[in-house]
């Protein structure tokens, strides 16, 4: 049994919490993906690649060859597929990898594309992820 002073949980309710959570955890993953598999499928066109720094961390450090720059603010709109600013190069059923500066802003993107209806995001943390795994960064 777990106690304190504001609460008393046994064994069976801790249990069934950590469950609870782990299946949460579970319905919120796509699983992971290397940063390395993310650039060798963003090179085929398997994955696409979104940035969502804003534009003068783009313009003061460039981006991810292949990448998408829809910065976190313009992302609910141009992600959402009922929005007449949908970015065409968008697509539900295609696996999308998002990254940001340091992994938090991209993890926010994450969170509001699949509520939005993408089957399977990614986040890949910071540009700095992308360069160290080999990926090429354009101005």
């Amino acid at each position: 049994m777990v106690t304190g002073p504001n609460f008393d949980i046994n064994c069976e309710q801790e249990t069934a919490m950590l469950n609870f959570m782990k299946s949460r955890m579970a319905a919120n993953t796509n699983g992971q993906i290397s940063t390395a598999d993310a650039i060798a499928k963003s090179g085929s066109g398997e994955l696409t690649v979104i940035d969502v720094r804003d534009i003068t961390e783009v313009r003061q450090s460039g981006k991810a060859e292949g990448a998408l720059h829809i910065s976190l603010m313009m992302l609910q709109h141009h992600a959402d597929p009922r929005s007449s600013e949908f970015h065409a190069e968008l697509d539900l059923e295609k696996p999308v990898a998002i990254y940001c500066a340091t992994g938090a802003r991209s993890g926010m993107a994450v969170r509001m594309m699949r509520k939005l209806g993408f089957q399977t995001v990614y986040n890949l943390g910071g540009l700095s992820n992308w360069a160290s795994a080999g990926g090429k960064i354009v101005a």
